[in-house]
């Protein structure tokens, strides 16, 4: 063995070694992404099924909606948890679609792995997702036709591609109403395409029927009446918000009080609440919402 072959011969072991490395972490991050996609890729479809997801503390949640099945896993891998996200980016950003995105990245994933086993660079293989995602941009833009948002039934037929494979869907007639009626009422017509769905509230009440379901075109505040008889619904609320506390307030240094009559700090303490009192009145506040106190 000569000078070269004695140099170089290590030099290609540690090149070996490092290649088999960074080859086996990129299979273990496909493989942990790609049992995520595997994970919910039966309750894809109008053929898909429910999971069946009980929580640590015993709830129960049945659903097929893949960002809700990802939430309720508990996900350790972080390359696993990047499809976790893609499908809670999915959900805000379309409101549907949540399992197929998931399931479309393990599809990929897969390919890209085939790919890197007949010797094809990992750049090679991104870049030609980035052309081929600019192509079926282009596809789907082609393909893509205008909706009218005055034509109600046009509307409706879309959304229900969402709700049929819920288990709501016998109701979905209702519902499908309700929630286009929210929509609409948050749209801003200088831009249709920028809805703020943060603007509707689902509240979720046991004792009655998905028949039930309403829409409230105002605020639902999830509070008992102060009093026996109190009103349960206020129209043309004129509102108060009060930050501060609305009893007497307390130093907030140390000091000493001298009293003499119990009565007389009764007193002032009573004038206080009052005269905040007849400012809210004078006001015509008639819904008060107070932070503290």
């Amino acid at each position: 063995m000569n000078i070269a072959e004695e140099f170089l011969l290590p030099a290609l072991e540690v090149k070996s070694i490092e290649d088999e490395k960074r080859d086996s972490v990129r299979i273990a991050n496909i493989c942990a992404a790609k049992s995520v996609a595997d994970a919910v890729r039966t309750s894809l479809g109008p053929r898909g099924m429910d999971k069946m997801i009980q929580a640590a503390d015993g709830e129960v949640t049945i659903t097929n909606h893949g960002a809700t099945i990802l939430k309720q896993m508990s996900v350790i891998h972080p390359t696993a948890r990047m499809l976790v996200e893609l499908s809670k980016a999915q959900d805000i950003e379309a409101g549907d679609g949540t399992t197929s995105v998931v399931v479309m990245a393990g599809a990929l994933l897969d390919a890209a792995e085939k790919a890197l086993d007949i010797g094809i660079h990992p750049t090679t293989i991104s870049d030609s997702f980035q052309r081929a995602a600019a192509h079926a941009m282009q596809v789907l833009e082609e393909m893509s036709t205008p909706v009218d948002l005055e034509n109600e039934e046009e509307l409706i037929e879309l959304a229900s591609t969402s709700l049929n494979p819920k288990v709501v869907s016998q109701n979905s007639n209702g519902l499908l109403k309700l929630a286009l009626k929210a929509v609409k009422q948050i749209i801003d017509p200088e831009s249709p395409d920028n809805v703020n769905l943060n603007m509707i509230k689902l509240v979720k009440k046991l004792g009655e029927t998905v028949e039930e379901s309403e829409l409230i075109d105002g605020a639902l505040i999830e509070q008992k009446s102060m009093g026996h008889g109190g009103p349960s619904r206020i129209e043309k609320a004129k509102i108060g918000l009060i930050e501060f506390q609305f009893s007497p307030t307390k130093s907030d240094i140390e000091n000493q009080v001298v009293i003499n009559d119990r009565r007389e700090l009764n007193r002032a303490e009573k004038k206080y609440v009052i005269d905040l009192c007849k400012q809210i009145q004078n006001a015509g506040c008639n819904v008060l919402l107070i932070q503290k106190s």
